[in-house]
């Protein structure tokens, strides 16, 4: 049975959802058609030209509403979240509600600074004759297109930075999840922002191909590498700026002298938490062999106590997808055959009607096996004895992800050494992957993770065109050019390029 499915009434498609906890249904919503999308641009288009002149203090006071309606609203954005993904209430609260408050208040504050004129000094001899100036200037409209495991968190997250640098978001939330992403919109509604500022479109991938082809100002992506590759491609064709947000295989590495019980303890919440549905999970552990047993064991007696059921304060819920659960499963068949061993879990949860996988340690992997090169996407604790931390450095390289990762060692300086060596965008030591929760840091993936940065002042003015402008007095150089202006060029070249004093001065 499907969690979501379109169906066609009076010649309009209904996108049909189930809850993943009891395939109970949920929502029927008319999709947008192509002529809705062109009208939400239109719309968009007009509200980002009133919204761009409104000075960056009006902006930041619609945000700061936004945030106290999402304070005051936020049962109903975790019944919504939940009813949609089945995860757990606290996930709910700590992953969607929290996180974006926290980005509100971080964003809002620095926003007027990171978008202030900046005056650049000029080298060499022009900073005699000019000065120079680089604004930030609005994109225009962007379109944010957005997926299922984080369904409120990763629209409203772009739309944050998105409006304060003066532009206009369209958002196409998840077939999975597409009244989470609604309430996105029904947030800044709520707030009193401007008509149109912030729009919805519901619909497949149909609609999603739509918001490109109406040329966008730019456009973020948060998904899969298959799609991500599409969405790239449309908008190279229109040259389209984007960003994309793609997968991870992210790995664990355990040293010598790791405090195992804490390493335990990072593994299963960093496999586990979201059940494996977040895209820096960790998804395959490399331990030294001399801390191995001692690692396995932990890792299995917490992997053991963890609840997973349908109700609100489990400490695992559902896969949020029918089609991710298959997956998972596979890995998982794929990695037995092969010769793995499965500690504890390793199935379907038989005792529940929804989507729900065991919480699982699997052991005696290799890298032949999917589970080991494939984004599996659940809660999946995969550990792989290496002999040492040089043999764990490079399995942990050998992929064709590189967007987060994390070492665990009592000498941080030893754990820089390894970080700084990992094929990755970011690396946590002693932690399960942080980088997104901290706004203050660019987020991107290398290799198939990614193309470009969401986050921090990097990301942030990704939303912007920095325009330099150059102010002088007079015009550098003239027609006619001749014989002496030749000389005099010669003149310069040699004054401050052959002579150390004045490269070095002037550089």
């Amino acid at each position: 049975m499907a969690i979501f499915n379109i169906k066609y009434a009076d010649n309009k498609k209904i996108l049909c959802t189930q809850s993943p906890k009891d395939y109970s249904p949920l929502t029927e919503i008319e999709c947008a058609s192509k002529e809705d999308v062109a009208k939400a641009f239109s719309l968009a288009r007009n509200a980002q030209k009133q919204w761009s002149e409104v000075s960056i203090e009006d902006r930041i006071s619609v945000l700061e509403k936004v945030a106290e309606i999402i304070s005051q609203q936020k049962d109903r954005i975790i019944e919504v979240v939940i009813s949609e993904t089945g995860k757990p209430k606290q996930e709910a609260l700590s992953m969607e509600v929290y996180s974006a408050l926290d980005s509100i208040v971080f964003y809002c504050k620095r926003a007027k600074k990171w978008l202030a004129d900046e005056t650049i000094k000029l080298h060499g001899p022009m900073r005699f004759l000019k000065k120079c100036k680089v604004i930030f200037k609005p994109r225009g409209v962007i379109g944010i297109i957005t997926p299922w495991n984080g369904p409120f968190i990763l629209s409203i997250n772009p739309v944050i930075q998105c409006l304060l640098s003066g532009n206009a978001a369209i958002i196409k939330p998840s077939e999975v999840t597409p009244m989470s992403g609604r309430l996105v919109e029904e947030m800044f509604v709520l707030a009193g922002a401007p008509k149109n500022l912030v729009q919805v479109l519901i619909g497949d991938g149909e609609v999603g191909e739509a918001l490109i082809l109406n040329k966008p100002d730019k456009i973020s992506f948060t998904g899969s590498v298959a799609t991500g590759r599409k969405v790239a491609e449309s908008c190279g064709k229109l040259l389209i700026p984007f960003s994309l947000e793609l997968g991870g295989k992210d790995a664990m590495v355990v040293c010598d002298d790791s405090n195992i019980k804490e390493a335990a303890q990072g593994a299963v919440m960093g496999s586990c938490m979201n059940a494996g549905q977040y895209c820096c999970g960790t998804e395959r552990i490399y331990v030294t062999e001399s801390r191995y047993d001692e690692f396995v064991t932990e890792t299995l007696r917490i992997t053991s106590s963890l609840v997973q059921s349908d109700q609100e304060f489990a400490d695992v819920g559902a896969t949020f997808w029918d089609k991710q659960l298959d997956i998972i499963d596979e890995h998982v068949k794929d990695a037995v055959a092969k010769g793995a061993k499965i500690l504890v879990g390793g199935s379907k949860n038989s005792k529940l009607s929804g989507l729900y996988y065991l919480p699982t340690v699997i052991v005696d992997v290799d890298h032949s096996m999917k589970i080991m090169q494939e984004e599996t996407f659940g809660p999946i604790v995969c550990i792989m004895k290496v002999q040492n931390e040089e043999e764990a450095m490079r399995l942990a390289n050998d992929s064709k992800y590189g967007l987060n990762g994390n070492i665990w060692t009592q000498n941080i300086s030893k754990g820089l050494k390894l970080a700084r060596s990992l094929e990755t965008g970011a690396c946590s030591i002693n932690d399960m992957a942080m980088s997104y929760g901290l706004n203050e840091v660019p987020f991107g993936g290398l290799k198939e993770s990614g193309v470009g940065f969401v986050n921090g002042k990097e990301g942030f003015r990704s939303y912007c065109h920095a325009m330099p402008i150059v102010i002088g007095k007079k015009p550098s150089s003239v027609y006619p050019y001749t014989e002496k202006s030749y000389k005099q060029l010669e003149q310069a070249i040699k004054l401050f390029f052959d002579n150390k004093f004045f490269r070095k001065l002037f550089g």
